[in-house]
């Protein structure tokens, strides 16, 4: 391959967790033939690939036996139309960038997923939200390389099943279907989404905004409740919001009347996983070198010198307990990948 293949890579700096791993090799993908070429690699090899991009949403659990692919791609091209523009981006730019570049180019849609970090190749895997926003309003269709097929494929909106926190990407497609590229179909005339209540807040109550105004909020919010992972290791939101029937929340309810929760699709109920595991007492709480964060109780943090293995102990230890007190199972946000 005309590309060089980095071996014993430490993997430390790859993941927003900080969690010590070791790639048996390792290859930065900064364009389409590259890839083609390391997959192929990889198959004559029989190398387990892992596909990076900025690494926070994983868990590294131990050392990758085979080949990691650090995602790359770059790239964003606009095309205009009547009432919106489609914009093409490369898997490998990073998400927080293309939110501010949308808001110069005066396209809007993606404000109030400001400052959620990780690649744009990331984003429909996870289906990322915040705010009263998901990106599955926006995505019209995302480009990838197939492994089973070994050519590229395209997958529109419908295709990539995306849901709360989910797509076909964590399910059949999981290790088969690399993103090269996202397909984004955004507004030219800016509608704001004001519904969540701290965002309302942030915003004095005030209706008429702009796009900018909106990011600015949505920037401060979370920069006030949530920790810099360049500073304090994290991955950010380690468990999804669990939905349940409205006859479980009914229950719940008799025993605590101040549960929050919010409408779910299909007519169930959605419950914060942070009240639950704040409930529970381990907000702030830490088990030698990681911990839950004093500030927010979804974020699982790594102190220094923490492992996979002991940060998933700890996610099970959480998990038990809110599922002991409640009757709820916690599903992990993050993928786990290593031995």
């Amino acid at each position: 391959m005309n590309m060089p293949i980095l071996e014993d890579v430490d993997l430390q700096a790859f993941n927003t967790l900080a969690l010590p791993a070791r790639a048996r090799h390792f290859i930065r993908i900064e364009n389409y033939t590259q890839l083609r070429e390391s997959v192929s690699w990889a198959q004559q090899h029989d190398l387990p690939l892992l596909i990076l991009g900025g690494g926070s949403n994983v868990v590294l659990r131990g050392d990758w036996p085979g080949l990691v692919l650090q995602i790359a791609l770059p790239g964003k091209f606009v095309e205009l139309f009547d009432d919106c523009a489609e914009v093409t981006v490369g898997a490998g730019e990073n998400w927080h960038e293309l939110v501010q570049w949308t808001l110069q180019q005066n396209l809007y849609g993606l404000e109030n997923l400001t400052l959620i970090p990780g690649t744009v190749g990331a984003a429909p895997i996870q289906n990322i939200g915040a705010y009263g926003v998901e990106l599955a309003e926006f995505v019209h269709v995302v480009r990838g390389y197939s492994l089973d097929q070994q050519r590229s494929v395209e997958l529109n909106a419908a295709e990539c099943r995306l849901g709360y926190r989910d797509s076909i990407f964590k399910h059949e497609l999981r290790d088969r279907f690399i993103i090269t590229a996202v397909v984004l179909r955004l507004r030219t005339e800016f509608v704001p989404v004001l519904s969540y209540p701290a965002l309302q807040q942030q915003l004095q109550g005030r209706e008429v905004v702009s796009a900018v105004e909106v990011e600015q909020a949505v920037r401060a919010i979370r920069q006030s409740k949530l920790p810099n992972p360049t500073l304090l290791p994290n991955a950010g939101s380690f468990f999804k919001n669990p939905v349940i029937t409205h006859d479980r929340l009914a229950e719940l309810m008799q025993s605590y009347a101040d549960i929050p929760h919010f409408p779910a699709p299909g007519g169930d109920a959605k419950v914060p996983a942070a009240w639950l595991v704040d409930r529970c007492g381990w907000k702030g709480k830490r088990n030698g070198h990681v911990g839950i964060h004093d500030q927010q109780a979804l974020v699982m943090i790594n102190y220094g010198d923490g492992t996979g293995a002991e940060l998933l102990g700890l996610a099970q230890q959480v998990r038990d307990d809110v599922l002991d007190r409640f009757d709820i199972e916690l599903e992990l946000e993050p993928t786990v990948y290593g031995a």
